[in-house]
């Protein structure tokens, strides 16, 4: 088995990239990306520590729920979760950030890097007046890079497709799982339905 350990042993594999995908890259948020911004219902945002050791969060509420305050510049809120504060954290030692943006029925996604900051000034919770639930805080990103990703792999994948959908009973629950991995002992099951509901109510009375 070869290990790939240069620049030049990779693109001698893969080749140079296409001019298009080199020249799409924006420096600033078009109307492109923020109308996709103002779409999106879904967001990853990756961090990493003072180490280097990355990580990845799921965030997601109703379409746009990420703001778009100008063309460089948008605010993620934080709401109440696991308080694990892996983003925020690291964050704090390392503002590098990266995005990929998900809108459901289209299979092309928006990428963006750039830096960020933590606030919980009032005027900029102020702005998420309209989800009914104020955040804890505010992701303040600054773009540094911002495109569009072509539609190839969500199309492999089918991921919106409901043929492509698992009978979510096929896996177990999340409590299942964590009982499971800590190797307790007793408690009730829990079923999905009521794992669901537990979690949609905790959304409408913490947001």
């Amino acid at each position: 088995m070869a290990k790939i350990e240069t620049h030049d042993q990779l693109r001698s594999i893969y080749g140079d990239p296409m001019e298009i995908a080199l020249q799409k890259e924006l420096s600033v948020l078009d109307k492109h990306c923020r109308r996709f911004i103002e779409l999106a219902p879904f967001a990853v945002i990756s961090s990493a520590n003072e180490k280097g050791e990355g990580d990845v969060s799921p965030r997601g509420d109703g379409p746009g729920f990420v703001k778009v305050l100008d063309d460089k510049t948008i605010l993620m809120p934080d709401r109440p979760g696991n308080r694990r504060l892996d983003t925020l954290s690291n964050i704090l030692v390392n503002p590098q950030v990266g995005l990929l943006f998900m809108v459901p029925g289209m299979n092309e996604t928006l990428r963006l890097n750039g830096t960020a900051e933590l606030h919980d000034d009032a005027d900029l919770l102020a702005l998420f007046a309209d989800t009914g639930k104020l955040p804890i805080s505010v992701i303040k990103i600054t773009v540094r890079e911002a495109y569009l990703h072509c539609a190839k792999s969500l199309m492999r994948s089918r991921l919106w497709q409901a043929d492509a959908q698992i009978d979510r009973k096929s896996f177990p629950t999340l409590g299942a799982i964590i009982k499971d991995q800590l190797s307790l002992e007793g408690g009730e099951e829990t079923t999905q339905e009521e794992a669901d509901a537990y979690f949609a109510k905790s959304i409408a009375e913490k947001g």
